[in-house]
């Protein structure tokens, strides 16, 4: 017999985070979206560091950072049950002691300086690989890494980097031999602001606010390389998979909050002397939803067990990031329709997410390159269509 029931460590910790989401966080809304309308940060850096302190104290620190660096070294089913909770409110909060995963590969010296800080909060990192012209396609990267005696010297530009704005170090990759180029030729360096990198902002139709990074001949030491030279591109694909199934988990929390909004909102609007949840057309709307948002639970589910059981996730989680992306967007949408012009308004937040969840199709792999890897894993029999049940 198949069980999916939680465990209870899962439906403790899940009930604990929804419950400061909604203490805390929900709490919150109607000032980040006074404060966005204004053009300011919804949540200061103050204030998100002070609500990560206030989880800590409970014990909430570095969910997914190993026991030994002072985590929790949660799985990644409990992990995404977080981030569907997280979800259910805007408001952008993230639990700290985090640290990008390729960081654990630094040596001794560079944990000391870049991966230990950045846990425990004191540092801000950022990981750029995207540009201008290389965005889905990684290999195309252009910054360039030329050896000068014992140093090396960055040129090039980086774009679309989350983090980048606050970051006072860049995990930036450069080719540093462009005849191997992804193969071989590929280096991630580890650069502190203070050696030369300029960032400027990128404005976007929603409150990401990712950067564009300049390294103009910025001279690094050898000593700052992470990992080994030429093995940037595997280190970088490392971090753009690590967990592609967290994004769409987010957005089943965004999913429940909207639908509830639309179903109530239905039973209350009253039409032509009775509620608009009576009308054919609003629950089909409704319906349609609840089908998708079951479905992409599951989804996101089985992806998290695939990686808490150690396979090959690849698969499962492009089919989850997918699917969730489209369908986020689709239901954002019908729960906009169903409120009508209210819905359209800055003083409800659904056109808030409506901006926030299109991202979901863009970044971290867009649709059309999930299509890509999800075509050819079945054209390839990499998976087969009667999936791990054989």
């Amino acid at each position: 017999m198949v069980d999916f029931s939680l465990s209870t460590e899962e439906r403790e910790v899940r009930d604990w985070v929804r419950t400061f989401v909604q203490r805390e966080l929900m709490p919150l809304e109607p000032e980040v979206l006074r404060r966005e309308r204004r053009g300011e940060p919804g949540l200061p850096a103050e204030e998100l560091t002070a609500l990560q302190l206030k989880a800590k104290e409970s014990g909430f620190w570095g969910v997914q950072t190993p026991e030994e660096y002072g985590g929790m070294g949660l799985s990644a089913v409990l992990t995404a049950l977080l981030e569907a909770e997280l979800g259910k409110t805007f408001v952008p909060f993230r639990f700290g002691g985090q640290a990008d995963n390729i960081l654990y590969y630094a040596n001794e010296e560079q944990k000391e300086r870049y991966l230990l800080p950045t846990i425990s909060g004191e540092r801000k990192s950022c990981f750029a690989i995207t540009e201008p012209g290389a965005g889905s396609d990684a290999k195309a990267i252009r910054t360039s890494a030329r050896k000068d005696g014992a140093d090396w010297i960055i040129n090039g530009e980086k774009t679309f980097i989350t983090g980048g704005n606050e970051a006072d170090f860049v995990m930036v990759f450069a080719v540093t031999d462009p005849a191997k180029g992804a193969d071989g030729g590929v280096t991630c360096f580890l650069v502190d602001r203070d050696l030369g990198w300029k960032s400027e902002p990128i404005d976007t139709m929603g409150e990401w606010g990712p950067a564009s990074l300049v390294f103009s001949d910025v001279r690094v030491p050898e000593t700052q390389i992470l990992g080994e030279l030429g093995q940037g591109f595997t280190l970088a694909m490392q971090w753009i998979g690590r967990g592609r199934y967290l994004l769409p988990a987010r957005a089943i929390g965004s999913c429940e909050r909207l639908i509830s909004m639309a179903i109530e909102y239905a039973n209350t609007r009253e039409t032509f002397g009775a509620p608009i949840a009576t009308r054919q057309a609003i629950q089909w709307l409704i319906a349609d939803s609840g089908v998708e948002l079951e479905a992409l639970r599951w989804l996101v589910l089985h992806a998290a067990w695939q990686v808490d059981s150690g396979m090959d996730s690849r698969h499962a989680q492009s089919v989850a990031k997918l699917y969730g992306g489209q369908k986020a967007n689709e239901i954002v949408d019908r729960v906009l329709q169903i409120h009508g012009g209210m819905g359209y308004t800055r003083e409800l937040p659904i056109e808030r997410w409506y901006r926030e969840l299109r991202l979901l199709r863009i970044y971290e792999g867009t649709d059309e390159i999930q299509r890509r890897t999800i075509a050819r894993n079945l054209l390839k029999g990499h998976v087969k269509v009667s999936g791990v049940l054989g």
